[in-house]
C-alpha cells in the first residue's frame, strides 16, 4: 500500500485540499479529500496523462535537420518530405541495440516530463535493407525492454506499412525496414504480443494502420480486425498527401475514413492538421481521439490543427512527442494554445466558461491520452491505474496560487522542472524531478548517439 497525501489535487468533481490517495496493486483504492496528513506528501497532485503518439528512434535525430538540404540552397523550400528523405538515411544506421537504448533514454524523459505511459507507434522492423530478423518480433520486443528498464506504461502499436504511396508504388530503400503484407504482419503482431509478456499489467497491444498512403483499403480492413485494443494512423498531415488521397480514393482523407471505416472510440487519427470544417466536426462526433503533437507539427511545418472548431463540437484530443524533437509535456500543451491563438489573432481560444485555458488542455489531454492508449487512467478516480503527477509549487511564481491558475503558471510561466514526482499505475518513476535509472540510461545513450552522429 503506498499512501501519498496532497495538499492540493484535481479530482473529477474540481481541485480539492489535503487529498488523501492510497494505491494498492497498481491502482487507485481510495481518495479522501480533507484527511489528516499521512503517508509521503506532495504539494499538487495531478493525474498524469498519456503520451499518445512516439517514434522514439526519431530521438537521435534531435537537432541534426535544421539545415537548407544540399539540393535546395539555390532557392528551394524543405519541408515535411525533405526531412523524411534524411530520416529514412539515418535509420538504417540503427541496431536493435541502439533502438533499445534511444528507447529507454526517450520513456526516461517522457517521465520526467510528466507523463506516466506512451503509445509506441513501431515502424522500424526489420533491418536494413527489409532483411528479416530471426525473430520477426525483435524491434517490437526491444520496445518492450525498454519499458521493462523504465518502468513506463507502454501502449506498444506494431505499424502495417505496405506500400509506397497510394498508386501502389514498391517501398524505397528508407521504407524496406518497415514493410510488410498483411499476412507477414499478422505474425509480427502476434509475436509483438508475446514479447509483452512479463510486462505489468498495464501494458496494452494495439494496432497502427501507418496511413492511408502507406496501406490499402484491404489491409486498413484486415489489420482492424487484431485485437480489440487501440486503433492509431496518421491521417491529414501535409497538403500533398491530402491531394494524393483525394486524388486515388476520390475523397479527402479524414473524409474517407469516416465514410468507410467504422471510426468511434477505439480510433485515434493522428495529426488531422489539414481538415476542411465538415470533416473537423464530423471527426469530433465520431468519438474517436484527435492525437496532436504540436511541438513536432510545428518543426515540420505540417499546420495547425482547427482546435477551437473541434472543441467547440465536443471532440476528444490528446497530446504526443512524435518525432521526440523536444520532450515537455507543458511545452506541447502551451504551443497547442498558442498556435489557436496565431492562426485566429485572439487570445484565450481554448478556455471554456468555467475552465481556464491550462484546465481545458489539461483535462482534454487526460482523458483523450487515455482512451487513445486503451489505458483505465487519466483522472484520480478510485479503480483505476495510479497515473499520478506531483508538481513543485515552491517557486516564486507559484506563491499564492490555487485551483486552475496552478495550471496555467505551470504551462504558461513554467516547465517541465516543475515536475517533482511521477506515479505509473502505482510505480515511482521520478522523485526529485529525476528518473530512478538515470544514469544507466544516460550513459548507455550517449555512447550510441556519439556513434551515430560521428558516422554521419
Amino acid at each position: 500500500m503506498t499512501i501519498l497525501h496532497a495538499a492540493t489535487a484535481l479530482l473529477p468533481e474540481g481541485w480539492a485540499q489535503d487529498v488523501r490517495v492510497e494505491i494498492d496493486l497498481g491502482r487507485i483504492v481510495a481518495v479522501t479529500p480533507g484527511a489528516v496528513p499521512e503517508g509521503e506528501r506532495v504539494a499538487c497532485l495531478l493525474a498524469a496523462p498519456v503520451n499518445l503518439h512516439s517514434h522514439t528512434f526519431q530521438r537521435a535525430m534531435a537537432g541534426l535537420t535544421e539545415k537548407r538540404g544540399p539540393s535546395l540552397k539555390d532557392g528551394g523550400q524543405d519541408s515535411f518530405w525533405t526531412w523524411r528523405t534524411l530520416m529514412y538515411r539515418f535509420l538504417d544506421q540503427l541496431t536493435p541495440d541502439d533502438v533499445q537504448a534511444i528507447a529507454a533514454m526517450v520513456m526516461l524523459e517522457m517521465a520526467e516530463a510528466g507523463y506516466a505511459s506512451v503509445c509506441e507507434f513501431h515502424y522500424l522492423h526489420h533491418a536494413p535493407g527489409g532483411r528479416i530478423y530471426g525473430d520477426l518480433a525483435e524491434m517490437s520486443g526491444r520496445i518492450a525492454a525498454a519499458a521493462q528498464e523504465t518502468g513506463l506504461g507502454l501502449t506498444l502499436l506494431p505499424v502495417l506499412y505496405e506500400r509506397g504511396g497510394c498508386d501502389g508504388r514498391a517501398l524505397t530503400a528508407g521504407q524496406l525496414r518497415f514493410g510488410n503484407d498483411v499476412g507477414r504482419f499478422s505474425k509480427l503482431w502476434a509475436g509483438a504480443q508475446r514479447s509483452l509478456t512479463g510486462l505489468p499489467a498495464d501494458t496494452v497491444l494495439g494496432v497502427a494502420p501507418h496511413s492511408l498512403r502507406a496501406v490499402s483499403p484491404e489491409g486498413l480492413t484486415a489489420v482492424a480486425g487484431l485485437g480489440t485494443g487501440p486503433l492509431h494512423i496518421h491521417v491529414a498531415e501535409q497538403v500533398a498527401e491530402v491531394a494524393e488521397v483525394q486524388a486515388h480514393l476520390g475523397a479527402r482523407p479524414v473524409e474517407w475514413l469516416l465514410g468507410n471505416q467504422p471510426v468511434d472510440g477505439r480510433w485515434c487519427l493522428i495529426h488531422a492538421t489539414q481538415m476542411e470544417a465538415f470533416e473537423t466536426e464530423a471527426l469530433a462526433l465520431s468519438g474517436a481521439v484527435a492525437g496532436l503533437c504540436p511541438i513536432t507539427e510545428a518543426n515540420l511545418g505540417d499546420g495547425i490543427f482547427d482546435g477551437a472548431r473541434y472543441l467547440a463540437a465536443g471532440g476528444r484530443f490528446g497530446v504526443g512527442s512524435d518525432s521526440n524533437v523536444r520532450i515537455a509535456l507543458s511545452e506541447e500543451l502551451r504551443l497547442l494554445e498558442y498556435s489557436q491563438r496565431l492562426g485566429l489573432r485572439r487570445r484565450a481560444v481554448l478556455a471554456a466558461a468555467d475552465r481556464s485555458v491550462g484546465r481545458t488542455l489539461y483535462d482534454g489531454a487526460c482523458q483523450g491520452g487515455a482512451q487513445a492508449a486503451g489505458r483505465e487512467a487519466g483522472a484520480i478516480r478510485v479503480g483505476l491505474w495510479a497515473d499520478l503527477l506531483a508538481l513543485d509549487c515552491s517557486g516564486p511564481d507559484m506563491a499564492a496560487s490555487a485551483g486552475d491558475t496552478l495550471l496555467d503558471t505551470w504551462i504558461f510561466a513554467g516547465d517541465d522542472r516543475m515536475v517533482s514526482g511521477v506515479w505509473s499505475a502505482g510505480r515511482e518513476l521520478v522523485r526529485g524531478g529525476r528518473h530512478y535509472a538515470r544514469d544507466a540510461v544516460v550513459a548507455r545513450y550517449r555512447a550510441v548517439i556519439s556513434r551515430l552522429r560521428s558516422a554521419l
